[in-house]
């Protein structure tokens, strides 16, 4: 039988979470992407806490723009959160989104604030 694209991002989400493990000094950059807007959090996940996060949400909103430039926005403001932590490293998880458009934009945003993957 034929899986659902609900069903085959799981797998790539349980396939990606199962290789990446976010650390006290390199955390994970989890990002979540609806049809409307992307929210990130950056997870220690020995300690199961949440460090840092941010949302499209935040923004302001008297731009205009796509929401591909808005998740790079995003991305930047994450990475400046986190340097304000004293986070410059991170690991990136996608959460079973292709890494293209939105997310790839994100990251990129995130690597031009100072983040290293």
């Amino acid at each position: 039988m034929k899986k659902t694209s609900l069903q085959r991002k799981k797998l790539r989400k349980k396939r990606v979470r199962a290789k990446v493990h976010g650390l006290a000094h390199q955390p994970r950059l989890a990002v979540f992407r609806s049809l409307t807007a992307c929210s990130v959090q950056l997870i220690d996940d020995e300690r199961g806490i949440t460090l840092v996060s941010g949302s499209e949400k935040e923004l302001p909103k008297d731009k205009k723009c796509t929401k591909t430039e808005r998740a790079a926005l995003l991305g930047a403001l994450i990475a400046k959160r986190a340097l304000e932590k004293g986070i410059k490293k991170v690991i990136f998880d996608r959460g079973g989104n292709a890494y293209h458009g939105r997310i790839a934009a994100l990251a990129n945003g995130a690597r031009e604030g100072g983040l290293e993957f």
